[in-house]
């Protein structure tokens, strides 16, 4: 399959039979070096004693983006905590949650969402967002080809193999990891695990920052969306913010570069 949403799935913490997942793994935990990436979380535990089900990251002191197939349809608030390991007692934040009104249920096209907050986020500054067509011009100039990425978030580390199945670790903790371009296309940057110290998103991140160039950056150029298998070790596809499509949603709620 090409897409498999990053969005953890409950009813499925045991998944069909495939290869150790590299998630956010050969990375470290990101301790503060990300703030304003934070975490959905549920209002009580899930059975497998985790809370945060989606990533996403502060990109006005009001304004989180995450993603559109992180709510359920309908649903009108979430909880986003900032720490960066979640424990119950850990500060949250509720906010309004407003997915673009083009998503379509099961459908990775515009898997955008923000969530409002009433007050400004405390202590944290906003991540930078990119010029409209940022990615196709270094893609011109052919240092894209060269980038590396990092991708932050709350999602499964390493999966654990007893048999024929393949159990996901949700540790409720920010990480960050280092990956390498793959391809990019009209909508999606595509991001891989081209040497040994490339790491990846798994499910948990879906909604969560890919910032361009190194573990210091801010710079937010794509959001976690899917991978091409649930073992999370093939291509991360990674919908594109500085497009037309994702500006003009973007462009309701924060000043656009």
């Amino acid at each position: 399959m090409r897409f498999v949403l990053f969005v953890m799935i409950f009813a499925a913490l045991i998944m069909s039979p495939s290869a150790p997942a590299a998630a956010i793994t050969n990375g470290v935990a990101d301790g503060n070096a990300h703030p304003e990436v934070g975490a959905l979380v549920a209002k009580k535990a899930h059975p497998d004693g985790s809370w945060a089900y989606c990533t996403g990251t502060l990109i006005s002191p009001t304004v989180f983006l995450t993603a559109a197939h992180c709510a359920e349809p309908g649903q009108k608030t979430v909880r986003v905590t900032f720490a960066d390991r979640y424990r119950p007692g850990s500060t949250y934040y509720t906010g309004r949650y407003v997915p673009d009104p083009r998503f379509e249920d099961e459908s990775a096209l515009h898997d955008m969402a923000v969530v409002l907050f009433d007050e400004p986020i405390p202590g944290i500054k906003p991540a930078r967002l990119p010029s409209e067509g940022m990615l196709d011009r270094l893609e011109a100039e052919g240092d894209l080809q060269k980038a590396s990425f990092t991708p932050v978030g709350y999602g499964s580390l390493n999966p654990t193999r007893k048999k024929r199945e393949t159990r996901f670790n949700y540790p409720d903790t920010r990480h960050q990891a280092t990956i390498s371009f793959k391809d990019l296309s009209r909508r999606w940057l595509d991001l891989s695990l081209q040497s040994e110290s490339d790491g990846s998103t798994c499910f948990g991140d879906s909604g969560g920052p890919n910032f361009l160039g190194g573990s210091e950056s801010h710079l937010l150029v794509a959001t976690s969306i899917s991978g091409a298998d649930d073992a999370c070790t093939g291509t991360n596809y990674d919908y594109r913010l500085d497009t037309p499509s994702a500006r003009d949603f973007l462009d309701d709620y924060v000043t656009l570069p």
